[in-house]
């Protein structure tokens, strides 16, 4: 309220501190009564109901003066004060809520996106590449040769002694079989069992020791999603990775079991792709009459001729697969012009693990 709408005879200014400041309520919308002050010089406060000011109380309100507001003003600035008190009181409880919600979220953040890389450094990357330099050391190009020619695979070593796990269709028939590591070096290989109705084959390196052995998963723990990534030597480009996702689980994949169907595909004298059967389809060429039928993981990471018996691995760096097969569009074709349409598959390495004790004593296929 300014001087100009004062009222005719408000000449003392008003003792209250309204609006003086943060805390305070707004002004009245009217004067309020002034302070009396009696003959013998003691102040009585309208409404005050101290009876003129008798006794030590109005000895008190004396001693403050006209303008002091005494213990009246003293109650009425506890009442702000206590609301501030309150206020910061409630600001620094949801202050410190909110740190610790924010605590809390970065320290679950960090847990969920962490992923350990088996085999990796400290100075590796994350994701893709910290896979690839994991586990590539381990992934390695098989050549397999015979009288009927020869063809280009993949293996993935399994043991520091030179075990190599491949698919039976790429050294089905072979008579000499060389690897090739991710460095270039080269060492010979020969078959130690076959087990042609799950395509697979055992082979071991020659005069191998303290080699980088990959870590085999658990393919039960597959999930559709996951991101994956395939390593081997399509075309014969030893060490390319691909990326991709798990696309579908548990597909009926139907392939060939004879050795000479073997040689017209991947296997020695053929440079096509592996034929194979899936939902009552025939791709890649004729499977024959001889055939086996196995449960497999479907990718749609880029699979190529020469994938076969390289590793489909987690982000965890753990090898859940092997690569056994792949759709091309170009089917009858050159394998010069097919290529990767997103639709790969395969071998679970549960049943890999589940295959190696009769693996490494000949195979099942020593028995027929």
């Amino acid at each position: 309220m300014t001087d100009s709408t004062r009222r005719s005879g408000a000449d003392e200014p008003y003792p209250y501190a309204y609006g003086g400041g943060a805390g305070y309520p707004d002004p009245p919308a009217y004067q309020p009564q002034q302070p009396v002050t009696t003959p013998s010089g003691v102040t009585v406060w309208p409404g005050d109901g101290s009876g003129g000011g008798a006794g030590e109380d109005g000895g008190a309100f004396a001693s403050e003066g006209a303008h002091g507001g005494g213990g009246r003003r003293r109650a009425r600035a506890s009442r702000p004060a206590a609301l501030i008190a309150a206020v910061a009181a409630v600001s620094a409880l949801v202050g410190g809520g909110a740190a610790a919600l924010v605590t809390h979220a970065t320290q679950k953040s960090d847990t969920t996106i962490s992923t350990p890389v088996v085999n990796a450094n400290s100075t590796s990357h994350s994701g893709v590449s910290a896979v690839a330099a994991a586990v590539s050391p381990s992934i390695v190009e098989v050549s397999a040769s015979g009288t009927s020619g020869q063809s280009t695979g993949s293996g993935v070593v399994i043991t520091s002694g030179g075990e190599i796990i491949t698919n039976n269709h790429v050294v089905s028939g072979a008579d000499a079989i060389k690897v090739t590591f991710s460095d270039g070096s080269k060492k010979t290989a020969t078959v130690v069992g076959t087990d042609s109705k799950k395509d697979l084959a055992l082979i071991k390196m020659e005069g191998a020791s303290g080699l980088k052995a990959a870590s085999l998963g658990d393919s039960s723990k597959v999930t559709v999603g996951d991101q994956v990534v395939a390593i081997g030597s399509p075309e014969g480009l030893t060490g390319t990775v691909t990326s991709g996702i798990v696309s579908a689980l548990d597909r009926d994949v139907t392939v060939s079991t004879d050795q000479g169907q073997g040689q017209d595909g991947q296997g020695p004298g053929g440079g096509g792709q592996w034929p194979f059967e899936f939902g009552g389809g025939r791709y890649n060429g004729d499977v024959g009459s001889s055939t086996t039928t196995y449960k497999a993981i479907q990718t749609d990471a880029s699979l190529n001729p020469g994938n076969s018996g390289g590793a489909l691995i987690n982000m965890s760096g753990q090898v859940i697969g092997i690569n056994s097969a792949m759709y091309s569009a170009a089917s009858d074709q050159s394998s010069g012009s097919a290529g990767s349409v997103g639709l790969g598959f395969s071998i679970p390495i549960n049943t890999v693990k589940s295959d190696l004790a009769s693996l490494r004593a000949g195979g099942s296929d020593s028995n027929t």
